[in-house]
């Protein structure tokens, strides 16, 4: 893809990400704000090897680029500098570029998931489950503790303290627990059929279920939530608040 000599590039970094979220918002900001000269596209990498060749053929037009999936670990060492916040979280999705080539780790994804989570809490909800143990779950994690709240992580393989198993969760560990965050990707289009193997028999009306996944807008399990009564909300809302904090970050460059 050729690219004009005079155009600020942006761009998501990540791996089968045709159905990008980014790309369309980004394209659609810069229609809206006449920004004739900025270009949003997909960076699809096989490997994170990658990002080097990318960064040297883009050299002087890369401004910044998001990271998603699987690569929000994978990119650290592959940065110049990273900003305290995204250290202690140890994922990163928004990277800037100086004009001197030097790479800058952010982490936008705790701002989008807290601010988005905020209104739905009350007094009650002081216990979370998050499912799954990949980069956005740790932003959702930092989040949650600067809320004080008790984080516990479920995955396929626990490895005791705060991180147990699928088969771990019974009643008892469900209505403790009042907030489940679905941070995994079973339930994302075109697998709509899919969804987390939690007890959902257990869920109630106390309830919130949070899904990272914007698209199906309702996933299985939101739906699942939903008919027992839970509030559920979807990523959407969580990723154009971390876009629009990515949006600001760049334009410091």
């Amino acid at each position: 893809m050729e690219i004009e000599e005079r155009t600020k590039l942006f761009g998501l970094l990540g791996k089968n990400i045709s159905y990008s979220f980014s790309r369309g918002y980004f394209a659609e900001k810069f229609d809206l704000l006449e920004l004739t000269d900025h270009k949003y596209v997909n960076f699809d990498l096989d490997s994170i090897q990658e990002l080097t060749a990318l960064i040297q053929k883009n050299k002087g037009q890369l401004v910044g680029f998001n990271i998603t999936i699987p690569y929000k670990e994978e990119v650290i060492p592959f940065l110049d500098k990273i900003d305290k916040k995204a250290a202690k979280i140890g994922a990163v999705n928004t990277v800037r570029i100086s004009k001197k080539g030097k790479l800058k780790g952010f982490n936008t994804d705790y701002y989008g998931f807290k601010e988005s989570l905020k209104p739905l809490l009350k007094e009650k909800h002081k216990k979370a489950l998050i499912l799954g143990t990949g980069g956005a779950s740790k932003a959702v994690a930092f989040a949650l503790k600067r809320m004080n709240f008790e984080v516990v992580f479920v995955s396929r393989q626990g490895t005791g303290g705060d991180v147990i198993t699928y088969q771990q969760l019974d009643e008892t560990v469900i209505k403790e627990h009042l907030l489940i965050v679905n941070c995994t990707p079973l339930g994302t289009h075109p697998n709509v059929d899919n969804c987390p193997a939690i007890p959902y028999e257990y869920i109630g009306e106390s309830h919130i279920l949070y899904d990272l996944i914007y698209n199906p807008a309702k996933t299985l399990f939101l739906q699942k939530g939903e008919e027992k009564g839970a509030v559920i909300k979807n990523g959407l809302e969580m990723l154009e608040l971390q876009a629009e904090k990515a949006w600001q970050i760049w334009q410091k460059s």
